[in-house]
């Protein structure tokens, strides 16, 4: 089969076989860039971050931090000294915060303490500080839920800030001595609260003359806190006080007035008892209230009976001995109301509460008065 020339500038007819083969290029080319174009479309591109500068410690407060410059924080720890004259500016991260300062600032009225709340933290400024402004400084996180706000205490930050000061080495104080009742079933604590951590204290007695050995069990001491004696007895008892020194400085702080008390275990559990659950009109009445528990533990009586309501007067006889019970000695405490000739108003119940220092209890119980028998 022969082809025809064409002229100079004619394009050339395809044949119908190339037609075909184009319109299936076509077909795969177009199939091809969708199944690109798809496959871009759900791929993922992971860019590679340069690495992450570690966070400038100082750059912003973190909970509780204590402020040295202007953007230049210090974290605080369980102590801290600032010197007296110095300062003090902590920040407390928080939207809400509370703060709780030693008792003597809390009574100061100079404007020397401030407290500023912003949105993410809380500030306290104190100027002008002093020896005196020594003790515990602490910031409680808020959990507010509609108008009402309570402490989070387990979320508490605290801080003892000691403010050395070279006049004195005790917190000054306004009272020459301090009355502490040493409990019997408690730690008691003598303050003798110093204004630098590096002072050296000792414990003495005042009469007789002594310094109290400190062993660490018995009675022990920390610098934040003083001398805890740990198990208080009758022997501890007497006039107290503590000796500072720092250098060729010493000094001796206030007298510690300790009165031994012996706390009971328990309230007590009285029992009450009338001389008669039913008594004629004009007849006496006794009612006994009695409690038995450890020695040398005061136990107060208290009446509420039915006279009350018209000012029938209160007649009680107290008493307290010692009774052997099981082969121990015990103490019998008892309160006796009496009630002279009975009247009907007298009917009712009749309760003795019993009190000590751990608690009271009380018991009850009910009289009925019977009208006077008639005489032939």
């Amino acid at each position: 089969m022969s082809h025809k020339p064409t002229a100079m500038g004619q394009k050339e007819p395809k044949p119908a076989g190339d037609k075909k083969l184009n319109e299936k290029v076509k077909v795969k080319v177009k199939v091809k860039k969708e199944a690109e174009k798809k496959n871009k479309s759900t791929s993922i591109k992971i860019k590679a971050t340069p690495p992450t500068k570690p966070p400038n410690p100082t750059a912003a407060p973190a909970y509780l931090n204590r402020v040295v410059g202007k953007g230049k924080f210090e974290k605080v720890g369980k102590t801290l000294s600032v010197h007296a004259g110095d300062t003090l500016e902590l920040r407390c991260k928080g939207s809400r915060v509370q703060w709780d300062v030693p008792a003597y600032l809390q009574e100061d009225d100079e404007g020397r303490l401030r407290m500023v709340q912003h949105e993410r933290y809380s500030v306290l400024i104190l100027t002008n500080s002093s020896g005196a402004d020594t003790g515990e400084y602490t910031c409680y996180p808020l959990y507010c839920e509609d108008s009402e706000c309570r402490k989070e205490y387990d979320k508490a930050l605290k801080v003892f800030i000691f403010f050395p000061d070279p006049q004195e080495l005790f917190v000054p104080s306004s009272d020459y001595y301090e009355v502490i009742h040493l409990r019997s079933n408690w730690p008691t604590v003598l303050p003798c609260q110093v204004t630098t951590p590096q002072a050296k204290v000792t414990l003495h007695r005042e009469f007789p003359p002594m310094e109290v050995k400190v062993d660490g069990s018995e009675i022990s001491y920390d610098v934040t806190r003083g001398f805890t004696i740990h198990r208080p007895r009758a022997h501890h008892a007497g006039s107290l006080y503590c000796m500072a020194s720092v250098g060729n400085l010493r000094q001796s702080s206030i007298k510690y007035m300790l009165i031994y008390v012996n706390y009971p275990a328990a309230p007590p559990v009285p029992a009450i008892q009338a001389s008669a659950s039913s008594v004629a009109v004009g007849v006496n009445l006794q009612l006994s209230c009695t409690v038995v528990g450890e020695q040398d533990v005061a136990v107060d009586f208290t009446w509420e009976y039915p006279g009350q309501k018209i000012g029938r007067p209160l007649y009680t006889q107290e008493t307290a001995q010692t009774v052997q019970m099981d082969g121990r000695s015990r103490q019998r405490s008892q309160s006796v109301l009496q009630v002279d000739e009975v009247r009907k108003v007298d009917e009712g119940t009749y309760t003795c509460t019993a009190q000590n220092l751990q608690g009271s209890r009380s018991a009850s119980t009910h009289v009925t008065v019977l009208k006077k028998p008639h005489t032939t």
